[in-house]
């Protein structure tokens, strides 16, 4: 838990939540597309937000400055340059949330239905990997034996706590013997782990309805793929890519095959 949300949660102890202020804040157009670029966990800069935006490099100051000073935000100097991140994952699964109940935006143009399409294959949530690539993955870790504890699959007739996207609760996935070798072997050092946060958590992926591996294990796990070059990030914000190499070594690994 970072510092800004654990303050975050303090508060709310003591106080009643101002809902009204944190969705004004998100409400706003510019304002949600900056919190949706800054959802793959990267600290990205003003003026790429301003871009990613379409607003000046004024304008998107005063909106970070507003993000910022209520918390959803944090912002680093770095030399002349300053890089903003959210302030924890509770931002991400609270845009994620309202997405459940939020009507569709409507494609435009060509490069829209392109980036829908890639975001769907696969992106990050937060710092873990979602779409069909993440729940490939947790797939095709359930089916090697490295986890247990359930098929992967959502089932809303079933759901008793899981909603259509978000961290889920009514399942308990569990890493094996196995499957502590297997990651070990990669490169994927359990020990050192932050004991401040869950080993093993899942989300409900909103776009495919089944399960896709977060916690400090589905973090890390995408940390050393990105270490290895087998991801690399796209053009736009949340969109990774799988490399050729990344392809070949998913499959010898782990027994992930992707779909042309």
């Amino acid at each position: 838990m970072t510092r800004t949300t654990a303050g975050r949660h303090r508060d709310q102890i003591h106080h009643q939540p101002d809902i009204a202020r944190a969705a004004a804040l998100i409400a706003d157009p510019s304002r949600a597309r900056m919190l949706k670029a800054l959802s793959d966990g990267r600290a990205l800069p003003a003026g790429l937000l301003a871009a990613e935006a379409g607003v000046s490099a004024a304008t998107a100051s005063a909106h970070l400055g507003k993000l910022v000073e209520a918390r959803l935000v944090t912002m680093e100097s770095v030399g002349r340059c300053r890089y903003y991140s959210l302030a924890g994952p509770d931002i991400c699964l609270a845009l994620e949330a309202l997405a459940v109940i939020a009507p569709p935006l409507p494609v435009t143009s060509l490069r829209e239905s392109s980036t829908a399409g890639a975001l769907r294959r696969s992106r990050t949530c937060y710092d873990h990997l979602a779409g069909q690539l993440g729940v490939g993955l947790l797939e095709s870790l359930l089916k090697a034996g490295l986890f247990a504890g359930h098929d992967g699959t959502h089932r809303p007739d079933e759901a008793v706590r899981d909603g259509a996207r978000g961290y889920g609760h009514d399942v308990d996935y569990e890493l094996t013997e196995t499957g502590q070798e297997e990651l070990a072997r990669f490169g994927v050092d359990l020990a050192r782990l932050p004991a401040r946060r869950p080993l093993i958590r899942y989300c409900v992926d909103w776009s495919e309805q089944r399960h896709h591996l977060a916690g400090a294990v589905g973090a890390a796990l995408t940390a050393r793929l990105f270490a290895l070059r087998w991801l690399r990030y796209g053009s736009s914000p949340r969109v990774v890519h799988v490399t050729e190499e990344g392809a070949d070594g998913l499959a010898d690994t782990f027994g992930l095959r992707l779909a042309d």
